[in-house]
Parts: C-alpha cells; sequence; structure tokens
C-alpha cells in the first residue's frame, strides 16, 4: 500500500522549489501565521472544533472557518477564540525584512 504524502511533505519537498509558489506562500504568510496560532492554541487545550464553537456560542463550521485563514477576523473574534481555549492573544508587529 502506498503511503499518502503530507501536505508538509509537498511544502517542504516540492513546492517550496518553485518561485511562483514561494512568492504567493509569502503573500499569505500573515494568514497562515494566523491560522497556525489557532489551531495550535486549540490542539494545546486538547479541544475540537465543535467544543470551541460551543465556549464561543457559534457552529462548528464557523470555526472551521476562522482556522481556515481564509477570512479576516476581527480583533474581537480573535479574543472569543482565545478564552474558548483558554488562551491570552497576543498582537505583534516586527520589523520587515
Amino acid at each position: 500500500m502506498k503511503r499518502m504524502t503530507s501536505v508538509t511533505e509537498l511544502h517542504e519537498k516540492r513546492w517550496s522549489k518553485s518561485a511562483s509558489y514561494q512568492k504567493a506562500y509569502k503573500a499569505l504568510e500573515e494568514e497562515f501565521s494566523i491560522a497556525h496560532a489557532l489551531i495550535k492554541a486549540r490542539a494545546d487545550a486538547e479541544l475540537t472544533q465543535e467544543q470551541v464553537a460551543d465556549r464561543m456560542n457559534t457552529t462548528q463550521s464557523a470555526v472551521a472557518r476562522l482556522e481556515s485563514g481564509s477570512s479576516n477576523p476581527s480583533i474581537a473574534l480573535l479574543r472569543r477564540y482565545a478564552k474558548a481555549t483558554g488562551s491570552q492573544l497576543k498582537i505583534d508587529l516586527i520589523p520587515a525584512n
């Protein structure tokens, strides 16, 4: 049986070698960073999307959309997510390279 290739493997071993992929990835870096932080907070709290949704008084699909990185969440929404996961919201501005 052939093992499926993970997205991480594709990113690291294949896609990241493409200049057009690198440019597109860099353009979405902030969205990926937010999505990664949200998913990590939920995983660290050992919660499902459904459990986070219940704590936020919303739906699992709304949490999934938030974690997908495709939306532009408000600070208030990020605070609610942080509270639901037992996290603290911290926004940090760093010098651009």
